[in-house]
């Protein structure tokens, strides 16, 4: 026995010698190994909580509503529910690490590693477990089992604490919101899909990532360029309300392709491509997805992304529980157009009475160029004005004087023409709108509701255009999309919706092949078969949409009837049905006696479309 004893003793001397040297190198940190309090998030129809994911949400709410940016957490980065310590560092830098506190953080890893390699090398050989050590291995079990223990050293993981960044969040949020929801609430989506910013920025307004995602909804130059403006002139990534917009779209097709909310919801994260080969390999169930899927880029941050959403809206949706005494910032009190023609922002500024710098300073969406007035604000581009100025000027902007960019040339608008022409500079092929003979042009009141935010055509034909390509609209359809108001209103949009949306479909495929610089190679062989089944399907939607359009043109053929009635596919919203049928979805809701925020249907179920 005593030889056993001095068999020991060298180990002994080592590892206490290592403690000794990282506790003179810490400085004055404390350590939390307290296990961390829980109360289970309730789950919904749409976003449920599986078991597997549990300790993960758990995790994420303790990052976000528990841990401030002074405290991190050593755990395990496959089972989030084993979190080693959490240490208090010293007062410093809240954007990054000082070094002293790199010290200490670095000082506590290895000093964990060292017990969890002494752990299975003393398992290894059937050794005697001191009590720390067995409560080392009875929680590694409990999360996963006697695998966990095996390799747990390499999976030692440090997560600061978002306490701070995260209650800053929701106070700005209460700004966005009701914008947010009215947007989700319209494509007839979950409004819950609002808490998303939450995870991706926590509101800040100008935040971009390493890899070029911008804005609250941190959407990719290629990805934006697909659902929004985004050129040399404004890139509305940056607008918080404009990119809503985009998102709900983005969700909505991704929804439609995966089936399921949180196979959606992580593709916001991961792609399309990428959930679709996941759910190809496991079904839908998202709990197994999460731990038995292997997908090169399913990575930490894939893996999380649901369970981080769920964590943000328990807390986002319970502000007072998390945050006493938290005051949220006001709703948005600006007022919004929807430009009829490209123009200077000097125009805008000069119509309505304000100042250019006070303009520049409510639309964040506006480049350098932009904001100095060197270039031209594109058509269909939402400008947001202080309250009360459309009251007080009830007309709208126009070009009414050249202006050259590059080679295009915004002219002066003669009588029964709109002019739509777009900068140059502008990612988007913008054309030249001719159209026919002046039409008397219906009054619009300024306090009149705005219909659907009127958005250039973005059908894959469009794209594919010359620069200067040539398209009709009428005068009426050019006044509808600049009406100005308050409610946005899918049934009355300028640009069909199911043009809008047919387009759409052909876009997200690539476009997801970007979201959040995701480096999925093996997504594009799928995402291009999906694009070109698209394509076909789109010529035929296309030529409708156009035909539909033409409301001067008369023709001599009657016109078909309209169906009464809608039997819901696999994987439809209402959504969906409404824009097929070019109704909104309250209307859709109205004609089939639904609750105003009832968004459930079903496949095989009958739907009244029309009176």
């Amino acid at each position: 026995m005593n030889a056993l004893a001095d068999s020991r003793l060298p180990a002994l001397v080592v590892f206490l010698f290592v403690l000794l040297l990282l506790g003179g190198c810490a400085g004055t940190d404390t350590v939390d190994r307290s296990e961390p309090t829980y109360t289970r998030v309730a789950p919904t129809g749409s976003f449920p909580v599986p078991p597997e994911i549990q300790p993960n949400v758990d995790f994420w709410r303790n990052v976000y509503a528990k841990w401030g940016r002074n405290q991190v957490a050593l755990h395990d980065d496959e089972y989030l529910g084993v979190i080693y310590e959490v240490i208090n560092l010293p007062v410093g830098n809240p954007d990054g690490y000082t070094p002293n506190q790199k010290t200490i953080i670095d000082g506590h890893q290895e000093t964990l590693k060292y017990r969890l390699r002494a752990l299975q090398g003393k398992l290894g050989r059937g050794e005697t477990l001191t009590s720390e050590e067995r409560a080392l291995r009875d929680k590694l079990v409990a999360a996963g089992g006697t695998r966990a223990i095996y390799g747990a050293d390499e999976r030692v993981r440090v997560q600061r604490g978002l306490r701070e960044r995260f209650r800053r969040g929701v106070e700005i949020s209460g700004r966005y919101e009701p914008a947010f929801r009215e947007a989700f609430r319209a494509a007839g989506l979950p409004e819950d899909l609002v808490y998303l910013p939450h995870v991706e920025s926590s509101y800040q307004l100008r935040a971009v990532s390493s890899a070029g995602a911008t804005g609250v909804w941190q959407f990719m130059p290629a990805t934006g360029r697909s659902y929004m403006h985004v050129g040399s002139a404004v890139d509305e990534r940056l607008d918080p309300v404009v990119s809503a917009k985009a998102a709900a779209r983005y969700l909505d097709e991704a929804y439609s392709r995966l089936g399921t909310w949180p196979l959606a919801v992580t593709s916001y994260n991961h792609g399309v491509g990428g959930m679709a080969r996941a759910k190809a390999e496991h079904g839908s169930d998202f709990g197994r997805i999460v731990r038995q899927y292997q997908g090169p880029a399913f990575k930490f941050a894939s893996r999380n992304y649901y369970a981080e959403f769920l964590a943000a809206r328990e807390i986002a949706n319970h502000p007072d529980t998390y945050f006493p005494g938290i005051v949220r910032q006001a709703p948005l009190t600006e007022e919004r157009i929807v430009l009829p023609a490209s123009m200077p922002a000097t125009h805008v500024a000069s119509h309505y009475g304000v100042s250019l710098d006070r303009l520049a300073a409510t639309n964040l969406a506006w480049r350098e160029s932009a904001r100095s007035g060197r270039a031209l604000l594109p058509a269909g581009h939402t400008v947001w004005l202080p309250a009360g100025s459309t009251q007080r000027i009830a007309g709208l902007p126009s070009a009414s004087s050249p202006a050259r960019i590059g080679t295009f040339e915004v002219p002066s608008k003669p009588a029964g023409r709109s002019e739509l022409v777009f900068a140059s500079n502008d990612d988007w092929p913008r054309p030249v709108h001719r159209t026919r003979e002046p039409e008397a042009r219906p009054k619009v009141a300024a306090a009149a509701p705005q219909p659907r935010a009127a958005e250039p055509v973005r059908a894959a034909s469009v794209r594919a255009q010359p620069v200067r390509a040539v398209a009709a609209v009428s005068d009426d359809e050019a006044a509808a999309m600049a009406v100005l108001a308050k409610a946005d209103k899918p049934s009355t949009s300028v640009v069909p919706a199911k043009a809008d949306k047919t387009a759409k479909a052909a876009t997200l495929a690539k476009a997801d092949k970007t979201r959040k610089g995701s480096k999925e190679t093996a997504s594009a062989k799928d995402d291009k078969t999906a694009k070109t089944v698209q394509r076909t399907k789109d010529k035929g939607a296309q030529t409708a949409a156009v035909a539909k359009n033409d409301k001067g043109t008369k023709t001599s053929g009657k016109a078909a009837p309209k169906a009464s009635q809608h039997v819901v596919q696999a994987n439809e919203t209402l959504y969906r049905v409404a824009t097929r049928y070019e109704i909104s979805v309250e209307q859709l809701r109205r004609l089939n006696g639904m609750k105003a925020k009832d968004n459930s249907i079903r496949p095989g179920q009958r739907l009244r479309v029309s009176i």
